[in-house]
């Protein structure tokens, strides 16, 4: 029995579908040498930076308590520097999830009377609530401690507006400018860390002490470089997406300039102790793995963004990335105009998942979302979006955003599955 024949048999998808995606898979076999390409180059930078600083058993040992002296802590954020390629990094497990992390970093850098700046539009829909756009006032909001906000929104292409931030940067003192690297829930492309490194120039260009800031999540190691390699000021990611390779089972990571990483220890913790404390309690281990697995496991991803893209695009679906585009973070986005269509969607990806494959995703009002969300998430780890995930805020143009795959294998599953519901819509529709 060939794959084709037991995907049909044991999973119940059509023919039709089955061949849908062996079409597709075809047609992306370049673009995958592309990416493999990629992933050994990132793997490379990995290992000197392991070897550089000689990185050994002793260091997953587990500390308790106060944690002082931890070596293996330490080093890990030695090594996640070293790969970023800036001065400094902290790599912990106390941060839940990648908001969290970002949010450290704006509190930890942002004082009353600063303003930031979002140049690619409104950031993510999680940090509105932080930055204080919505959400009850006196929660403990940048806004509630006389932090400014403005935003800049894209061009219609999606592009930074350059004049319209030159503008707003000659106006008045902008401490921070924020880029997010990813679309978000939004509908515009990706930037490239090469990318990101021409709009921090600009912005250097117009006001050298403008801190540029990157929301790096979903965008680690899709490219040969990152935005530290080409003048952000900071980046922020978690672990429970790329650079975790689906083994950390939490945290988060902040890298960039040394002097503002110590300002963002001493919001992590307090002030006075900074990055001194905190124990890893066997966490070390899952970090420095996890980080050795990501770029082959961010290439498995990408590779699965990809053939996602090249089956939607052939039933007809707008497909940002298009199938022959590059890519610069794992997320790939369909567009379904149907809200029924994008809930098939997601419920076939969930097919994919190692864990609760049998669970039939709905929505339901997420916690720091406006809108209620759908997603498919059987993950070893909770909310793991370098695993195989999909999710869509439940609002036109029904757009669903699908990420992650462990193993690319799985992934096609999921997408096959995803394909063969959409195929039944449009069969009843007939």
């Amino acid at each position: 029995m060939d794959k084709t024949e037991f995907i049909i048999e044991n999973f119940g998808v059509s023919k039709r579908a089955a061949e849908l995606v062996a079409e597709a898979e075809e047609s992306v076999r370049d673009k995958f040498a592309e990416f493999e390409s990629i992933a050994e180059i990132n793997q490379l930078k990995v290992m000197k930076a392991f070897s550089d600083n000689r990185v050994s058993e002793r260091h997953f040992m587990p500390t308790t308590g106060y944690g002082y002296d931890d070596d293996g802590r330490d080093t890990l954020d030695k090594v996640y520097a070293q790969i970023f390629g800036c001065e400094d990094a902290l790599v912990r497990h106390n941060w839940v999830n990648g908001s969290h992390t970002l949010a450290t970093m704006l509190y930890g850098v942002l004082r009353p009377g600063d303003t930031l700046l979002a140049v690619t539009g409104k950031p993510y829909d999680t940090l509105e609530e932080v930055i204080g756009i919505s959400g009850e006032p006196g929660n403990g909001s940048l806004a509630d401690y006389g932090i400014s906000y403005s935003e800049i929104s894209l061009t219609s292409d999606g592009d930074v507006d350059l004049e319209a931030v030159g503008a707003a940067l000659r106006e008045k003192r902008i401490k921070a400018a924020f880029i997010q690297r990813s679309k978000g829930y939004g509908d515009r492309p990706t930037y490239s860390a090469e990318r990101i490194g021409r709009i921090v120039r600009f912005i250097k260009s117009v006001s050298p002490d403008t801190i540029c800031m990157v929301d790096n999540c979903y965008g680690e190691f899709a490219d040969g470089t990152e935005p530290t390699d080409h003048g952000a000021d900071l980046i922020a990611g978690s672990l429970i997406k790329n650079p975790g390779g689906g083994i950390a089972p939490t945290g988060g990571y902040i890298a960039g300039r040394h002097d503002l990483i110590e300002l963002c220890a001493c919001r992590l913790t307090c002030v006075g102790i900074g990055r001194e404390c905190g124990s890893t309690m066997g966490f070390n281990r899952y970090a420095y793995q996890g980080l050795f697995m990501a770029p082959h496991t961010v290439m498995q991803a990408i590779k699965a963004a990809a053939l996602c893209s090249a089956v939607f695009s052939r039933l007809g679906y707008e497909a940002d990335p298009k199938p022959d585009e590059d890519r610069h973070d794992i997320i790939q986005s369909v567009k379904f105009g149907d809200k029924e269509k994008m809930i098939a969607f997601i419920q076939g990806i969930q097919k994919g998942a190692p864990v609760d494959s049998f669970v039939t995703p709905e929505p339901w009002d997420m916690p720091g979302y406006q809108d209620q969300v759908i997603m498919a998430a059987g993950a070893f780890t909770q909310g793991s979006s370098i695993e195989l995930s999909a999710d869509a805020p439940v609002r036109e143009p029904f757009m669903a955003y699908m990420q992650g795959g462990l193993t690319y294998e799985s992934a096609k599953l999921g997408i096959t599955v995803a394909a063969d519901n959409i195929l039944k819509l449009d069969n009843m529709g007939k």
